[in-house]
């Protein structure tokens, strides 16, 4: 039901290759002058070494990826904060512990104060998922998939009350 505007079916190019990579299907691509090209950065070892297929990753390699970005974000946290280690998230425990890990949501993907979890790290929490009480956070600003480090108590194993949130600061 929704128009396209006036300068969609104007526009020119569609369809048009700029570059690839690998083998390509269909007519070779001539430079329109400029001389430009592709160019590989990086080592040679690093590169890709045959045709890749863009957003064609396996499921465990996406999920490995990710696991290391959030190990080196906490580092990132670690030092920028001052912090000593971080420990399991699921663990009970009756004294103020660090944790490390990404925001989630138990619900239809809306955040709000009671929905939120700490998705754990790998190395630390295994992966646990532990709900979070923000209510002795004077203020906080938080989505989902968003990397943190948590100072609270989780006395149960089953909750955790958070009292001090690190973020990542450009």
């Amino acid at each position: 039901s929704a128009t396209p505007s006036l300068k969609y079916p104007s526009r020119g190019g569609r369809g048009e290759v700029v570059a690839s990579f690998g083998a390509a299907r269909g007519p070779a691509w001539g430079g329109g002058g400029g001389g430009g090209g592709v160019r590989t950065f990086g080592s040679p070892e690093r590169s890709l070494s045959k045709p890749y297929r863009f957003m064609f990753q396996k499921a465990l390699d996406v999920r490995e990826v990710l696991a290391e970005r959030v190990e080196a974000l906490g580092e990132v946290l670690r030092r920028h904060h001052g912090l000593d280690g971080f420990s399991c998230a699921a663990l009970p425990a009756q004294e103020p512990l660090t944790v490390l890990g990404q925001i989630g949501c138990d619900g239809n993907g809306k955040l709000n104060p009671k929905s939120v979890l700490l998705l754990g790290d790998r190395e630390h929490s295994g992966g646990a998922q532990v709900p979070l009480d923000l209510s002795e956070l004077p203020e906080y600003s938080l989505f989902p998939g968003q990397v943190v480090a948590l100072e609270g108590t989780n006395t149960t194993g089953r909750r955790m009350v958070v009292t001090k949130l690190y973020e990542v600061t450009p």
